[in-house]
């Protein structure tokens, strides 16, 4: 009795260049997600906690745990000193010291909002 000996099967390579490939793509994917899912929530402005009244229009670190911001609280702005567990007025301007920056403001941001509308037009 002469046994003949069974086909030898192929076994995959467990990192071929397709599977590489293919965990690559599938990490991107999840990283775009990520990072889309982030900029929609700052677009959008649903965080709890966001008021559009309410803006910080600048902000000086005087050590690693005292900082002096400058908030935007509906016309006036107010200067507060922050430090560990404690939130002082420092004080009370009715006319704005510094004018909040508008986002899409910046000359970059006009010339590729134009840019944008010239293309779509086309």
């Amino acid at each position: 009795m002469a046994e003949t000996p069974a086909p030898a099967m192929r076994m995959a390579e467990p990192i071929s260049p397709g599977a590489v490939l293919q965990m690559l793509l599938g990490l991107a994917l999840v990283l775009l997600v990520i990072f889309g899912l982030g900029w929609l929530l700052r677009r959008v402005s649903v965080l709890p906690g966001q008021h559009p009244k309410l803006k910080i229009v600048a902000s000086l670190a005087l050590s690693n745990r005292e900082r002096v911001v400058l908030v935007q609280v509906g016309d006036e702005q107010v200067l507060l000193g922050v430090a560990q567990g404690q939130v002082s007025l420092i004080k009370s301007f009715d006319e704005p010291v510094i004018e909040p920056v508008v986002r899409g403001s910046s000359e970059f941001s006009k010339r590729l909002q134009q840019a944008l509308k010239k293309e779509r037009s086309s």
